[in-house]
């Protein structure tokens, strides 16, 4: 379900301290702005270089686990439900790597994207992984290198950004289309 966690009666506090919600200073212009869609995903690694990748039903390419947040869910909350969802696991994801900003493509919205440091992979988990047989074909421990063909070039771009911050440290990144901003 989305938006469920430990801080729902914390964001519930927050939202009673901001007071009543603004009113529309011209009625139906909330309705006019534009959206964003809005992902997230976790970078869980081996420690020597590999990812884990998933190979999802719906579309050609490979992607790391995670999908779209839902509707007043938070970019972290929507990172930790599509890991349960997508594989089985229960991680204490937090560290935030990357957000990326991706262009409209074809009929898809901009999007902003979030990856967040899912952790070293401990042995056997792999073991663990249940994937829905609706959505992912399989799940793999692949180099960046190796798995180049099947990734999108934005998509290995913020990977490698998002790996190299998970393995080394340092402040999270801001890309726009895997590469950073310049300006």
């Amino acid at each position: 379900m989305a938006g469920v966690t430990i801080a729902d009666g914390q964001r519930a506090a927050d939202l009673l301290d901001e007071g009543e919600p603004e009113v529309e200073f011209f009625a139906g212009v909330a309705g006019r702005m534009p959206r964003k869609r809005v992902a997230a995903g976790a970078v869980l690694h081996d420690g020597a270089g590999r990812l884990l990748l998933v190979e999802p039903r719906y579309k050609p390419t490979w992607d790391i686990p995670g999908g779209i947040a839902e509707a007043d869910e938070s970019p972290l909350d929507a990172c930790r439900r599509e890991l349960a969802e997508e594989l089985g696991l229960h991680l204490p994801v937090h560290r935030l790597l990357v957000v990326d900003w991706v262009p409209q493509q074809g009929v898809w919205h901009d999007a902003v994207l979030f990856v967040f440091d899912g952790g070293v992979i401990a042995p056997g988990l792999l073991d663990t992984v249940t994937l829905p047989d609706d959505e992912l074909a399989a799940v793999r421990l692949v180099g960046l290198d190796d798995a180049a063909g099947h990734l999108r070039p934005s998509s290995l771009r913020r990977l490698r950004v998002a790996l190299d911050l998970a393995t080394r440290g340092g402040p999270p990144a801001y890309l726009q289309f895997g590469r950073h901003a310049r300006g």
